[in-house]
């Protein structure tokens, strides 16, 4: 029920817009684009079913609406899977919304091994958080150095992708996201069915919105 909410919401400002406010013809795509644009990214990060809660319950934020450690656990998958103390520290940190801490823990693991490739993610994401959803350098280096240490693994690619489209990168998010499928290849475990569902249903989103470029809006087209 509350997505048809959320769309004749978004029909109701076009209307309005049209109407009300007598936009020219000409900008009505770039309008209706970034009307969908807007479903898209709540399609992609809201939860409905959830109670509100302010924007400044990071804690909230973090467990139940981005899901950020379970998404992480699934990708990086049991042989990657960090075993210091410092990681158990630092995502109870974040599930409270105290990034910098959890920053501070993430990188005691990754000190303790450089080679820890889930403390790198876990850095990478608390520095997003704390820069309130903003790619910084840091979280970047953060992100390549676990692509470094597991070139094919789609993590840092994910949480990369979930950054650019919280701040509307849509098509580069899309493009990074299809990228780190494609390495994964044929079969394999529930992270690729992860990756998989989110690729087409971002890329199903901009075809709507005629933002596909043309040979894989084509591709999208035939049910690729």
């Amino acid at each position: 029920m509350i997505w048809i909410m959320v769309a004749a919401l978004a029909l109701a400002a076009f209307a309005v817009a049209v109407l009300a406010f007598r936009l020219p013809r000409v900008t009505w795509t770039s309008l209706a684009a970034a009307l969908v644009f807007g479903l898209a990214g709540y399609t992609l990060q809201a939860s409905p079913q959830l109670p509100g809660a302010p924007r400044a319950n990071m804690a909230a934020s973090y467990t139940d609406e981005w899901q950020m450690r379970d998404a992480r656990v699934l990708l990086v998958g049991e042989s990657l899977k960090s075993r210091s103390n410092a990681m158990v520290t630092s995502d109870a940190f974040a599930q409270r919304g105290q990034f910098t801490n959890a920053v501070g823990f993430a990188d005691i693991a990754i000190r303790e091994n450089p080679q820890d490739f889930e403390a790198w993610l876990a850095l990478g994401n608390a520095l997003v958080e704390q820069a309130d959803g903003a790619l910084t350098q840091p979280s970047l280096y953060a992100y390549r150095q676990a692509s470094a240490i597991a070139p094919d693994n789609p993590a840092p690619s994910y949480f990369l992708g979930l950054s650019l489209i919280r701040q509307g990168r849509m098509l580069e998010a899309y493009q990074i996201w299809r990228g780190a499928l494609e390495r994964m290849g044929e079969g394999g475990p529930p992270a690729q069915a992860f990756m998989a569902e989110r690729v087409a249903r971002l890329e199903s989103m901009l075809a709507q919105a005629g933002a596909l470029p043309p040979a894989r809006e084509a591709a999208a087209d035939q049910g690729e």
